[in-house]
């Protein structure tokens, strides 16, 4: 995939920079036990690409060092790697936020079912990854029996606190389209997934972030077989906001692959795009220990402008809402 889009790291994206480090995005590796058609990490139950623990205990000096406040933990599914847990408990230990990037359904197979006690009890924020809030939509972007699968796993938080008022434990959903639209409005989305949710599976939750889907990986190689790649791209540049540059998750984020190599964002990892700022092809964190990337300058392409088209997008959702 990566070959297929050179054109990618050549564009008329405006160039912008880093503010402070706030947060560490860390792709724990590509094992999942879901292969959903929208995914940009191509992300499989076939993969075998894992963060090993020396990695993870480089990771855990480095937020100490630059007083990172978050570790934002994605995957594949990351609760598949084996040093998950090592790796919440010490960061909680620390005092760092620990957000868990969840798709529900590994909540519920054999061996995980532990994980979500584990979750609460440390106090992490879940952010899962529900496309729909109907049946057969959600089963055609992730495989016959996920939906059902993910209201068990949300009653299953919903029980431990997770979603409820007036808890600590922050359970967010996240949206994305099934094809090639930008997401609607996240307030009015947010409101009829709480609704639907609620009236027919007693299910609450905190907040629904709606994500617009990168044209790269297993949803740009979808693109490029239906012929759709060329008027998806014009779609995301025509609905460009340039409001939305001053929020981009890249500007406070570092994005870390599952071998300690660092990048501006998890989608220019998958790009294999290097980190701004270095006249290096990659760069490994321990280069980075003694650096400050404020101010260094971030690696755009022609898929930037899934970020900030519309009412922008990035890991945290939307980036402006009515």
């Amino acid at each position: 995939m990566h070959d297929t889009l050179p054109y990618l790291k050549h564009t008329d994206f405006p160039a912008i920079n880093r503010h402070a480090l706030q947060i560490v995005q860390l792709n724990l590796g590509y094992l999942c036990n879901l292969s959903c058609t929208h995914c940009h990490v191509n992300a499989g139950p076939k993969r075998t690409e894992l963060m090993d623990k020396a990695t993870i205990d480089l990771i855990l000096d480095f937020v100490q060092q630059h007083a990172i406040h978050t570790l934002d933990l994605t995957g594949g599914a990351p609760e598949m790697n084996p040093h998950f847990k090592y790796l919440v408990t010490k960061a909680r230990n620390l005092g760092i936020k620990v957000i868990d990037r969840c798709n529900l359904v590994i909540l519920q197979e054999p061996g995980y079912e532990d994980v979500a006690g584990f979750l609460a009890e440390h106090n992490v924020e879940i952010i899962a990854s529900l496309p729909c809030y109907l049946e057969d939509n959600v089963d055609k972007q992730r495989g016959k029996g996920t939906f059902n699968a993910s209201l068990l796993a949300l009653q299953k938080l919903n029980k431990l606190g997770y979603g409820q008022p007036n808890s600590p434990l922050k359970l967010n959903l996240v949206f994305n389209p099934q094809g090639t639209s930008l997401p609607p409005e996240q307030n009015a989305l947010e409101f009829a997934y709480k609704q639907h949710l609620k009236q027919h599976y007693d299910i609450d939750f905190n907040q629904l972030f709606a994500l617009a889907n990168l044209p790269i990986q297993r949803f740009g190689s979808m693109l490029i077989s239906k012929g759709l790649f060329d008027d998806y791209m014009q779609v995301l540049k025509n609905s460009h906001c340039e409001n939305n540059l001053e929020h981009v998750m890249c500007r406070n984020t570092l994005s870390i692959d599952w071998q300690g190599y660092v990048y501006d964002c998890d989608f220019n990892q998958m790009l294999n795009l290097p980190l701004g700022g270095y006249d290096k092809a990659k760069i490994h964190l321990r280069e980075l220990l003694d650096d400050s990337l404020t101010d260094a300058a971030i690696a755009v392409g022609e898929h930037c402008y899934g970020c900030t088209a519309g009412q922008g997008s990035s890991c945290g959702g939307a980036l402006q809402l009515t």
